[in-house]
């Protein structure tokens, strides 16, 4: 029962930013349960990086699709694209 309860706890949040139309990132998916898990299976079937953090997931799902992240949550999600950007350098660092 509780492999149940996981998944229907489960949150997912997708970021988008394109620095040439938005001042932040902006929520392009969110949801709970199986929609959470979609969104995480897509994302990994499209090679976007995946990043997990329970609280952060909680308070942008509480956001409306669309919408730019709040200027507070600005240095979380810089730390997470710092995170991406230190992890794709050491990938192509492997690969040469």
């Amino acid at each position: 029962m509780s492999g149940f309860n996981d998944k229907l706890n489960k949150k997912a949040v997708a970021l988008r930013y394109d620095v040439d139309k938005n001042i932040a990132p902006v929520i392009v998916a969110s949801g709970m349960g199986h929609i959470a898990e979609k969104i995480v299976e897509i994302a990994g079937e499209n090679q976007v990086p995946i990043y997990e953090d329970t609280s952060l997931t909680t308070i942008l799902t509480q956001l409306e699709l669309g919408s730019e992240i709040p200027e507070e949550l600005y240095k979380a999600v810089v730390d997470i694209y710092v995170f991406f950007l230190n992890f794709a350098q050491e990938q192509e660092e492997d690969e040469e």
